[in-house]
């Protein structure tokens, strides 16, 4: 399904002045357009072998420039040290990987001239004793992951194999500086950003450090991903998908295990018929891979998670938590002594680090309160490192010791000097009786008994959930005077697989009826205005405002991104062709199924809401004919709406200075309806 976008943007403020008489403001100064080149994000961490370092990539944003830059960075483990390691522009470095003596740091970049930067990301290698860091890699069709052999004298790769489309001088019977045309003969034949596929798999590759030769280990018209090594640097394991005939046409990954020698043939591990994803992880022995197993294929959209188990050699896996009904996400992480497996759960707005037995049982919770952890790894003496947020501050490392966190990382200190929204949690019960849990962020200077217009902000997915993260968008909103209400309808995650799979081939409807009940307890709590109703999403929390709009006329504006509503619209143009055909069928043969779900289109007469459309140009997530209907549609009707189309952007909105117009023209579509 469609895909929430990471929130990457801000918005201008329009700061509410309150009433004569009102409370006093909280210290500090309101959040503002300033602030947007502030905004420091911490991703991809990794723990050096001796756990007194931690390495990690901070995510900015250059307003000037109208461009987003990542480095390098790493923090001591006691805290008392921070060093930047990189500083370059336009080069993106990411994925910092200590090798295994930890004398050295591995990353990706793509540095060097237009045509450099063209093959895609290569693999650098920095010393940690100083001097600049040292190309490692040349491929043509870049490296897009990469993983330490146990010794750290090579390099597994995961390579782009290369589209001679893109020398165009150097194709056979194509001699012009026109680009050739675009061949296409795959079931699958296009995803966002990747643009349209054509049969260029991403296979495996050995790099000797020492040597600099590069050797093919993998081949085929599969794509493989996620290499592990085994402990003792023998063989590898990886995912891929080689259903036959067509992989393009199941979601059947599965566990391959392969000699780390150029010649030797991949040997399958797992068998299930459905996603069987992550990193696969050994365990200290070698004799066990650890892996996550997803739904049956039928209903891979709003899959859950479980944590699993599967002898290196093959056989069937086994689950190791089939009671636990969350899911699992990020690495799986063996102890030293393989007795146990670490995993982070996913769960009702939070997200927990977990530690489970290695013979399966019960789950022990290791951290607790409002908060998400979105990365951990083993540290010294039992402890470890997490980088973990809450709806106040945005990701940072810690240590998590004896129970206890400490910070190691303060990215973002200069948030203490902006006032928040105060951001609770809610419970509301549907019409149908369905528990429907959520956020509402109340804006700073919150009066009791004051009702203030409300926004109702939808997240995508629907497969994801309104959690205790940090979220830009949802305090600018706030920031600029709007109750903000988040609501997990069915379909969503972190409650559990039957909530997950309760909307299938089934959208737009008990979402909607969700989605109302958390309006309906606002207004009954006295704290959401009835007459200042706004709503708004991106993705699928676009097309669940359309659904949303064409049942129910109490709101007064709406804004609606990367959306569509007339569904069969989207077969054969978007990339959701396997889910289409697995959850609904043939449209020729399934017609009624295909008309329900588009619903918003078919009933667009009692649409009365004043809404804004906005999309990217080039999104094959969501293409932009779907707003363009519902824009068209109204517009025909005499509904005031708007279209607002983004040269060059994808599903996500990623130039800086767009997704700052994005947040701005919500924030103006909806004051000039609800102010």
């Amino acid at each position: 399904m469609r895909h929430r976008p990471i929130a990457v943007t801000l918005a201008v403020l329009a700061l509410v002045v309150l009433a004569a008489g009102a409370a006093a403001q909280p210290a500090g100064r309101p959040l503002s357009l300033d602030d947007l080149a502030r905004l420091r994000v911490v991703r991809e961490p990794d723990l050096s072998p001796d756990g007194r370092w931690i390495a990690y990539v901070v995510a900015t944003v250059d307003a000037e420039k109208d461009k987003r830059d990542t480095d390098l960075w790493m923090v001591a483990w006691d805290g008392s040290e921070k060093v930047r390691l990189t500083a370059t522009a336009d080069s993106a470095e990411r994925q910092p990987l200590f090798s295994p003596d930890g004398r050295y740091l591995a990353f990706l970049a793509a540095r060097g001239d237009e045509d450099e930067k063209k093959k895609g990301a290569q693999v650098w290698l920095l010393n940690r004793a100083g001097g600049e860091a040292q190309k490692l890699t040349d491929a043509k069709g870049g490296v897009s992951d990469f993983a330490w052999s146990p010794d750290g004298k090579r390099l597994v790769l995961v390579v782009g194999t290369f589209d001679p489309a893109s020398d165009p001088e150097k194709m056979e019977g194509w001699k012009r500086k026109t680009e050739p045309p675009i061949v296409i003969d795959r079931y699958q034949f296009k995803t966002d950003e990747g643009g349209y596929l054509k049969r260029f798999p991403s296979h495996l590759a050995l790099l000797d450090l020492e040597s600099k030769r590069e050797e093919v280990l993998t081949s085929g018209p599969y794509d493989e991903s996620e290499p592990a090594w085994s402990p003792d640097g023998r063989s590898i394991a990886f995912i891929s998908n080689r259903s036959e005939p067509d992989p393009d046409r199941t979601v059947d990954t599965n566990i391959y295990v392969i000699e780390a020698r150029p010649g030797a043939e991949p040997r399958q591990v797992t068998t299930y018929p459905g996603h069987d994803m992550g990193r696969p992880a050994w365990s200290p022995d070698g004799r066990w891979i650890a892996y996550y197993q997803g739904e049956e294929a039928k209903y891979a959209a709003y899959e859950l998670n479980k944590l699993a188990v599967v002898p290196a050699s093959g056989g069937a896996g086994r689950l190791l938590t089939p009671s636990l009904d969350r899911s699992g996400q990020g690495d799986i992480v063996w102890a030293a002594d393989g007795s146990s497996l670490c995993f982070v759960v996913e769960d009702d707005r939070a997200s927990y680090l977990a530690r489970v037995p290695a013979s399966g049982g019960p789950v022990e919770r290791l951290t607790t309160g409002r908060r998400t952890v979105a990365w951990m790894a083993p540290g010294p003496a039992g402890a470890f490192a997490l980088l973990t947020a809450t709806a106040s501050e945005p990701g940072d490392l810690h240590a998590l010791e004896k129970g206890q966190l400490r910070r190691l990382t303060r990215e973002n200190a200069w948030l203490s000097e902006v006032r928040l929204a105060v951001v609770d949690d809610f419970t509301a019960k549907s019409k149908d009786g369905t528990i429907v849990n959520g956020l509402v962020a109340k804006p700073s200077g919150f009066e009791a008994g004051k009702k203030y217009p409300t926004i109702l902000y939808i997240h995508g997915g629907p497969v994801g959930q309104d959690d205790y993260d940090f979220d830009f968008n949802r305090e600018i909103i706030a920031a600029s005077g709007y109750l903000v209400l988040q609501a997990n309808y069915r379909g969503s995650s972190g409650r559990g697989a039957e909530y997950q799979k309760a909307i299938f081939a089934d959208w737009g409807n008990k979402e909607v009826v969700d989605l109302l009940a958390a309006v309906d307890w606002a207004v009954a709590e006295g704290i959401a205005d009835p007459d200042r109703l706004g709503l708004g999403g991106w993705s699928y929390g676009g097309i669940l405002t359309n659904s949303t709009i064409a049942t129910d006329s109490r709101f007064k504006a709406a804004v609606s991104g990367a959306s569509s509503s007339l569904q069969l619209s989207m077969y054969g143009s978007d990339q959701y062709i396997v889910q289409y055909e697995n959850e609904l069928g043939l449209p020729w043969k399934s017609r009624d199924a295909w008309l329900k779900v588009s619903y918003p289109f078919f009933h667009m007469d009692r649409i009365t809401t004043p809404t804004l459309f906005l999309c990217g140009l080039l999104d094959f997530n969501v293409p932009i004919v779907g707003v363009e209907q519902m824009y068209q549609g109204l517009k025909s009707l005499g509904v005031d709406t708007q279209l607002v189309v983004y040269p060059g952007q994808h599903h996500g909105i990623v130039t800086p200075s767009y997704a700052r117009d994005r947040l701005e023209r919500w924030l103006a579509w909806w004051n000039k309806y609800l102010k």
